[in-house]
């Protein structure tokens, strides 16, 4: 399983979060995306924010983006996002935590590749994702 986890990150208090830490992620394997979806075992996000998916190659860059999923704050497990491109067996897939913040409508997914408005979520710098391959 292909799992990359951001530093340990302090924001909120509550039951699901033991001491207010939680450990922001996305979670996700190579898997078959022939139906026309691609899908995150979990997603730990820290507020209200959606999963993109991203085209991505062999320089581990996020490319345009194909898919993208509503997230809820905390975490969230099977999450599917409908893809709008075709995506062929081999091709490697981004899938990354977005925020809510900075775009004129909450709920409508508004990011563009390079935008600000429902932008990546980074710890430390660092972006939030995981890399998988479509078979």
């Amino acid at each position: 399983m292909k799992t990359v986890y951001a530093a340990a990150f302090s924001l909120f208090a509550g039951s699901a979060f033991a001491g207010g830490h939680m450990m922001l992620n996305v979670d996700a394997m190579d898997q078959d995306v022939s139906g026309g979806t691609v899908v995150a075992g979990s997603v730990v996000a820290p507020a209200n924010g959606w999963l993109v998916v991203h085209r991505t190659g062999d320089e581990m860059k996020p490319g345009p983006v194909v898919g993208h999923a509503p997230l809820m704050k905390g975490e969230n497990t099977d999450v599917a996002a409908i893809l709008t491109e075709e995506v062929k067996p081999g091709e490697r897939l981004m899938l990354m935590l977005h925020g809510e913040e900075g775009g004129m409508k909450t709920g409508i997914f508004e990011y563009t590749l390079g935008a600000k408005e429902d932008g990546p979520v980074k710890v430390d710098g660092k972006l939030v994702m995981a890399v998988v391959s479509a078979q």
